[in-house]
């Protein structure tokens, strides 16, 4: 037992003693104590001191990463790949309450002072030296480039694992729950490529292209002259051999450039998929201003988009900003048509996909589930974790409707309102 411990008092007794309902899994920890349910097959060991200290220094979800991603706090009766059922009940059951003054110094002096003293945080967390030195506003061109590559440029092996041979990193949309992931995302893109009325010689303009996963789709199935930009490097290269391998050379394009710099106008179709997260929402009127200014008069806009159930900003937590995606934003549907609007487009059409993102995750889950160990070989154990907690979360969210993923579609009317549209929905 560690000598920080008192006689009267365990590790679980204190943890124990913040919940506000019992916990529903098994709780052990290093000095040997035990609370929890010791009938579930689901199970959190506490390995030692230092996860001990995460979890003081930082309470709530940012502790239990720091302590679950360095292997200092243990899941049981789970695939390191798959949390979901642990990460389940512990989002829906785990209720901390927060003690008064003088209860917290008596646990603080039961499990040690000592405790106090913030470990280094694990490496894939490490503050990197572009946010420590910038001036501090977020979505820069050089602070979003950044940001990009710190999630993008993992490994474009590990995400071919995980994501699959479309290369696809967006939400699929499923024509059936028993869809296969590939034939989803096949949906996914020709859907898009429906709304925006895409015919043989259009051209297309793909912000945030990825891996341009909608660049060849819509030059192989539907002939359009489509252009993808990405701020990631390793996305743009891999993107330019497919095309280069598929054949499609003549149609399609992926340059590694901020969508800002895009000299190209007259574009008969925008698409922005997976993309306006990363902008900012204060960037949201400038953002949608160039969209416009892209488009030919009577050309379309599919905004593709994680959304909240509501309008307000709301940020995306400790975790998901140091481990997953820095400087993430994210608002509501309304406040994103209200944007496009202002900046000139007219709104036709609004669509949420919130359930076939569950799916989507649940598909990428299993990819990164039965090719755990080439993912844990290419971009390391502890990247890999994250990954497996991540997606976990983020299938919760939108299982639960606390995220949704909207589909905006618009379109830039000339001078004389012309419409861009049929009387009804085509597509």
């Amino acid at each position: 037992m560690s000598q920080t411990l008192t006689r009267t008092m365990t590790i679980s007794d204190a943890f124990g003693s913040l919940l506000r309902e019992p916990l529903r899994v098994r709780f052990s920890a290093y000095d040997g104590s035990s609370t929890g349910d010791p009938a579930s097959p689901y199970g959190l060991h506490l390995r030692n001191e230092r996860g001990l200290s995460y979890l003081l220094t930082a309470p709530g979800e940012l502790g239990m990463m720091r302590a679950y991603v360095s292997g200092d706090l243990q899941v049981d009766g789970v695939h390191p790949g798959d949390p979901y059922p642990v990460v389940a009940l512990l989002m829906s059951r785990l209720e901390l309450r927060r003690p008064g003054v003088v209860e917290g110094l008596r646990l603080l002096r039961a499990l040690g002072m000592s405790h106090l003293r913030p470990p280094e945080p694990p490496a894939v967390e490490r503050v990197p030296r572009w946010r420590r030195t910038t001036d501090g506003l977020l979505h820069t061109r050089t602070r979003d480039a950044e940001a990009i590559r710190h999630h993008y440029d993992v490994s474009n092996e590990f995400y071919e694992q995980l994501l699959g041979p479309s290369m696809t990193y967006t939400c699929a949309v499923y024509p059936s729950r028993n869809a296969s992931l590939e034939g989803a995302q096949d949906e996914k893109y020709d859907l898009i490529a429906r709304k925006l009325g895409l015919r043989s010689g259009d051209r297309l303009l793909d912000v945030g292209c990825g891996w341009g996963g909608m660049v060849r789709f819509a030059a192989r199935e539907y002939g359009v002259h489509a252009l993808g930009v990405t701020l990631a490097r390793e996305q743009a290269d891999w993107a330019r051999r497919a095309i280069e391998e598929q054949g499609l050379g003549k149609l399609a394009e992926v340059r590694h450039l901020d969508y800002r710099d895009v000299p190209e106008s007259g574009f008969d179709a925008v698409s922005s998929i997976g993309m306006t997260e990363h902008i900012g929402v204060r960037n949201y009127p400038a953002y949608f201003m160039f969209l416009r200014d892209r488009l030919r008069p009577g050309g379309r806009l599919l905004n593709h988009c994680i959304t909240r159930p509501h309008n307000r900003l709301q940020p995306t937590g400790p975790v998901i900003d140091r481990y997953v995606f820095p400087d993430a934003e994210l608002t509501g549907v309304g406040r994103i048509t209200t944007e496009a609007q202002a900046a000139g487009l007219e709104v036709q059409h609004v669509e949420n996909l919130r359930e076939h993102y569950a799916l989507t995750l649940e598909a990428w889950t299993r990819n990164l589930v039965e090719h755990w160990e080439v993912c844990v070989q290419d971009a390391g154990e502890e990247i890999a974790r994250v990954w497996g907690i991540y997606l976990a979360g983020s299938r919760i969210a939108f299982e639960r409707n606390d995220l949704q993923l909207h589909h905006v579609l618009a379109s830039r009317t000339d001078a004389h309102g012309t419409p861009a549209f049929p009387l009804r929905p085509n597509w």
